[in-house]
């Protein structure tokens, strides 16, 4: 075999060992919920004890995902991402055999700089590596796992807790991680910057930093129980500090995250724009199960079964989402996809007990749907027009900002919700009624309609370059 056919055989294997590789990371982290009192019973403490290992988690995305790009471009890519994916397997088995809450801490920020590492990069080596012109079915294998892994980890937790021992949980990856790091050594190229770009460290600290305070407060707005004045006044720092930071990387010659990339129109959408619709779409996987469990009065492993819809509705719109976006474009889809997922948000919150078990079938699949198609088309249009030097600094940027928005969509969903409980004086944030979830996926439907703005200042012709639209006419 010539060495262009090699490399072509390898452009072909690259997203689904990333896409792997991904899936154990996103999986991880959304199935440990389901096992929190199951592992506090373990530790001997109450299940707040163990906020302090999702914390260090955290805190280990928001230093070290910044860093990731400049990282990969010093190191080379293969050696990042191979090194990520040993630290976060030797960190799951740490996780595993954790006796107490420190070890469980120490181990989980571990894994949070492996997760830090790997995600980001493992993205940067796909982008790099692919022609345009099969950039969008590339992306779109990549962006699989975390559209599907939110959906089936609490159900997969619960299977795991239910009928084994939550020490599965982190000591299943163990296989999947030694396979992943196999193929990583045969096919992945070790690429990397010609350039050696200093460590922009004042950088570094303001973006870790702002991360950090976004993420923490976030986190506390979605904890029953705690001051929601004191995480609105964390975020706001977080805030504060993100645009200190973005001051910082305008004026500095060799910045850790490039904002320059925002001048890029397309790219710029997916950051600015896309930030709101993940927001919004993202605050269902939090109030779903609630409405479910509270509303429904279900169990936790049948609500759980219901989501399931979502996820086949993830899955099923894979095989078709670059043949739409060939045929409508970037433009036409975003608007059209971003609606039909804000009025079927709007529509989750109507369901009652009495609605008809087709109907929430069909509700929540279609969510789904509309869920993996925007997803994806942001993910690939951010790349279409980004040029090749500057694609470390676009994946460092739109890493970070996935992160954020993952958080923020937990903590609009939940703040909605308990300011829905406040109109009619409840004050604990612990006894919702169905007129609260009402409001809250209005509030969640309405955000996500809102976006649909941003994505009709796109050109007609956005993402051409990479397929999209190819077929659309020529006449607006």
């Amino acid at each position: 075999m010539n060495h262009s056919a090699l490399s072509a055989s390898r452009a072909r294997w690259l997203p689904y060992i990333v896409a792997a590789t991904f899936f154990m990371e996103y999986l991880d982290t959304t199935v440990i919920a389901t096992a929190l009192p199951q592992m506090a019973h373990s530790f001997g403490v109450g299940p707040n004890s163990l906020s302090l290992g999702m914390t260090a988690y955290m805190l280990a995305l928001a230093i070290f995902i910044p860093a990731s790009g400049w990282v990969a471009d010093r190191c080379g890519s293969r050696t990042v991402f191979a090194s990520a994916i040993v630290a976060f397997t030797a960190a799951s088995v740490l996780c595993g055999l954790s006796q107490n809450v420190p070890e469980f801490t120490a181990a989980r920020l571990l894994q949070g700089i492996g997760g830090a590492m790997m995600v980001p990069v493992g993205r940067l080596i796909v982008v790099r590596s692919t022609d345009k012109s099969r950039l969008m079915q590339a992306i779109s294998t990549i962006t699989w796992p975390a559209i599907v892994a939110p959906v089936v980890g609490p159900p997969v937790g619960g299977f795991i807790t239910t009928y084994a021992n939550w020490r599965w949980i982190f000591l299943l990856n163990v296989p999947f991680g030694l396979a992943a790091l196999v193929a990583v050594a045969m096919l992945v190229p070790n690429l990397r910057d010609s350039g050696r770009r200093p460590l922009d460290v004042v950088g570094l600290l303001l973006s870790a930093a702002s991360l950090t305070a976004v993420l923490y407060g976030a986190e506390l707005a979605s904890q029953v129980g705690r001051d929601p004045w004191q995480a609105a006044g964390i975020f706001a720092a977080g805030i504060a500090l993100g645009v200190v930071a973005f001051w910082h990387a305008k004026r500095h010659s060799h910045p850790l995250i490039d904002v320059s990339t925002l001048k890029i129109p397309t790219y710029s959408v997916t950051i600015v724009t896309g930030s709101l619709t993940r927001i919004g779409i993202g605050a269902v996987p939090y109030l779903m199960p609630l409405l479910f469990q509270i509303g429904f009065g279900m169990s936790a492993f049948r609500s759980g079964l219901l989501l399931l819809a979502s996820a086949l509705g993830n899955l099923g719109m894979k095989a078709l989402t670059t043949r739409i976006l060939r045929r409508f474009g970037f433009r036409r889809v975003s608007i059209v996809d971003v609606a039909v997922a804000g009025v079927f948000i709007a529509l989750c919150g109507m369901l009652t007990p009495a609605s008809p078990l087709a109907w929430i079938l069909v509700v929540v699949f279609i969510y789904g749907v509309a869920r993996s198609m925007q997803f994806t088309t942001l993910a690939t249009l951010a790349y279409a027009d980004v040029p090749q030097p500057q694609m470390s600094a676009a994946s460092t940027l739109w890493s970070a900002t996935q992160q954020m928005t993952i958080g923020l969509g937990i903590a609009f969903g939940a703040v909605a919700l308990r300011a829905a409980a406040s109109l009619h004086g409840e004050t604990t944030g612990q006894v919702f009624t169905l007129g609260d979830f009402r409001l809250a996926f209005a509030c969640a439907g309405v955000l996500t309609l809102v976006s649909v703005l941003g994505y009709m200042g796109l050109a007609h012709d956005a993402g051409e370059s990479v397929g999209g639209g190819s077929r659309r006419q020529t006449t607006s």
